[in-house]
């Protein structure tokens, strides 16, 4: 535990996405449990996340204006460097009234001017990249960085000479770290806990679908279609998404009869085996009882999956140049985990390689060690000593 003349003064930059407000602010609360006198404040914007998020965890928000680089011929592209250097000037008023010794971003509209400025008042940098490919603030910071914290090997960031990249690990959420640390000490017990407040079956493996908030049409409709085959062998939490729950619920009704959907809470347990919930709350409990996920794969997605040992199905977003996929890659390359592209993800194929999977408990287990073997579980802590040693 740190002292009164340990402290460093310490500005953090990202937000947007729950992407990259999470991991700031789990390295945030590391810098602060290292030392509680660690003065932590986080640049962001007034349209992200980082807006509720921050304060609600107890850090001091600055704000500044998005200012996206503009990828067409249009008047925002000659209207940018004005924008630009608006910016960079009031983050580094915010530096300055801060006495920022070090600065740490993690991606997103708000890092990229603080970078820039943080570079021109000699203030060292160090980045965290949560993606397989990094992301265009990242990209401009790695040219300044002294250290760059990744994820995944080969991101497409640069050291500058003299600067090190070193793969960390995602810096994950509290619930999700304390929950890997109750799986490390009696993961059976953590199942019983977590299966008893969710009012499911403790007995029976259970198999968790999500497609993330807003839910994912294609995983929900092949899932809910092959109901009648899954409900042999597992039971079934199902988040569906936002306004998504009507519509499989219908489905699997129709599969094997309104008697076995049902939704979650203390005393459901045996009024049906094929959970339909819109969105969970506490999804950690619903990942301490679950033998298998079938999901996205979104770098936090795959990064918390893999932490916590969990096998999964990754169907990565068809969209955008792939990003998911090379979320997923190197965690099937280490056999935690099997990918699937979302137009391949069929009832037929659930019957052809999930069921099978779901039969064979010994090679879904092994896939479970392969994954925590993939997974970190100590990003926070690392990338907060990173930071003390370069302020």
């Amino acid at each position: 535990m740190g002292t009164e003349e340990e402290k460093i003064r310490v500005v953090l930059a990202g937000g947007g996405t729950a992407g990259h407000v999470n991991p700031l602010l789990s390295v945030a609360r590391a810098l602060r449990t290292r030392n509680p006198h660690n003065q932590i404040s986080v640049i962001g914007t007034q349209v992200g996340l980082e807006r509720d998020l921050v304060p609600q965890a107890g850090f001091a928000l600055d704000t500044i204006e998005k200012v996206p680089f503009p990828r067409s011929l249009s008047l925002a592209l000659f209207t940018f460097p004005f924008r630009w250097m608006r910016e960079v000037h009031k983050v580094k008023r915010i530096l300055r009234d801060h006495q920022a010794q070090v600065v740490v971003g993690f991606g997103g509209y708000a890092s990229a001017p603080v970078y820039r400025a943080a570079h021109l008042m000699h203030i060292p940098i160090l980045i965290h990249e949560q993606n397989a490919k990094a992301g265009m603030a990242n990209k401009l910071g790695a040219r300044w960085a002294d250290f760059i914290g990744t994820v995944y090997e080969n991101t497409g960031l640069e050291a500058r000479k003299g600067a090190r990249i070193e793969r960390i690990g995602l810096p994950l959420r509290p619930t999700i770290s304390e929950l890997a640390n109750r799986i490390a000490d009696n993961a059976k017990l953590a199942r019983v806990e977590a299966s008893s407040a969710l009012g499911i079956d403790t007995s029976r493996p259970l198999v968790l679908v999500t497609g993330g908030s807003l839910g994912a049409v294609s995983l929900n409709q092949s899932v809910a279609r092959s109901a009648g085959e899954l409900l042999n062998y597992v039971q079934i939490i199902h988040l569906t998404g936002k306004g998504k729950g009507d519509e499989v619920r219908s489905i699997v009704e129709q599969q094997v009869g309104a008697n076995a959907v049902n939704s979650l809470g203390i005393g459901k347990t045996g009024q049906g085996d094929y959970h339909v919930v819109e969105y969970l709350e506490r999804i950690d409990l619903a990942f301490a009882c679950a033998d298998l996920v079938i999901c996205r794969s979104g770098a936090g997605t795959v990064a918390e999956l893999t932490a916590l040992g969990i096998p999964a199905v990754y169907v990565p977003l068809p969209i955008g140049n792939g990003e998911q996929r090379y979320n997923a890659q190197p965690v099937v390359d280490a056999h935690g985990g099997i990918m699937v592209d979302d137009d391949e993800f069929t009832p037929t194929w659930i019957r052809e390689h999930v069921i099978p999977l779901l039969r064979n408990r010994e090679n879904l287990l092994a896939m479970g060690k392969s994954a925590w073997n993939y997974g970190t579980r100590d990003a926070a802590e690392t990338m907060a000593a990173r930071v003390e040693s370069c302020a």
